[in-house]
């Protein structure tokens, strides 16, 4: 039997990249998965490989910084597949540049998808998870996962505003943690270090070298790492964790 049998899941940010392999994995793993990101349309690969493992998904397009369409989205998924047990804010955005040049836009703008997205849909799917039941009648809750960042810990030049918003989603983490844990709601987040993407295989040779000089175990990360530990975090098998920032990132930080 798979670990989320009979689970439903939404994850933000899920067109591609992280997003879209946590959204794989869920499903891989037997959840029905809701895939959002800001067009539905970005949605459909994703959506075509979850149905392909035999489990349902929808796409739907949200901004995750406007309250009422982040409400609509989780209406529309309980309405669509019965309920929402696993919440995973993955949305982001950058906006690099140094503090003294950063416009008041940049820094909105960062702060409203990656903090404010993550609180308007923690908020959304509080109460419909507050409401679910297993097949014994107790409460069964939910698990919600935030996408923070290794910066988010330590801090980086040229990204102020990112890193407020990932540190923001760090400590929202954890109050999270303690005002729904009594509903048997766990909350915890995942901060990934240095991860492989089309991005990063452009750099040239000298910077992947600097990087990797920073990292114990002399990789890059990948989307699936950061997936799997997803997938842990919303099972059963991490019943009695919450409140906790897991570090993916090679030990390049403790």
């Amino acid at each position: 039997m798979s670990k989320l049998n009979g689970k439903v899941a939404i994850v933000t940010g899920a067109a591609r990249g992280i997003g879209a392999e946590i959204a794989k994995k869920l499903a891989s793993d037997g959840a029905d998965v809701a895939v959002v990101d800001l067009k539905a349309e970005w949605c459909e690969e994703t959506v075509k490989a979850i149905e392909e493992k035999g489990v349902k998904a929808i796409a739907l397009g949200v901004n995750v910084a406007v309250s009422a369409e982040v409400d609509a989205c989780v209406k529309e998924v309980i309405e669509k597949l019965g309920r929402v047990d696993i919440m995973v804010n993955n949305a982001g955005i950058t906006k690099d540049g140094l503090l003294m040049r950063m416009s008041d836009e940049d820094w909105d703008q960062v702060i409203d998808v990656n903090l404010k997205g993550t609180f308007l849909f923690t908020r959304a799917v509080s109460r419909p998870m507050m409401k679910n039941k297993s097949a014994d009648g107790n409460p069964s809750g939910g698990a919600i996962i935030n996408i923070a960042s290794v910066v988010g810990i330590m801090g980086n030049a040229g990204q102020a505003n990112y890193t407020a918003s990932k540190g923001g989603v760090i400590a929202l983490t954890k109050t999270t943690s303690k005002e729904l844990g009594s509903r048997a709601i766990r909350c915890n987040a995942v901060a990934p270090g240095f991860i492989q993407s089309k991005m990063t295989d452009v750099l040239p040779e000298d910077v992947k070298k600097a990087y990797m000089d920073t990292i114990p175990l002399k990789r890059f990360g990948t989307a699936s790492d950061i997936a799997e530990c997803v997938a842990f975090l919303s099972s059963d098998s991490a019943s009695y964790i919450t409140g906790q920032i897991i570090s993916v990132n090679g030990g390049m930080i403790g």
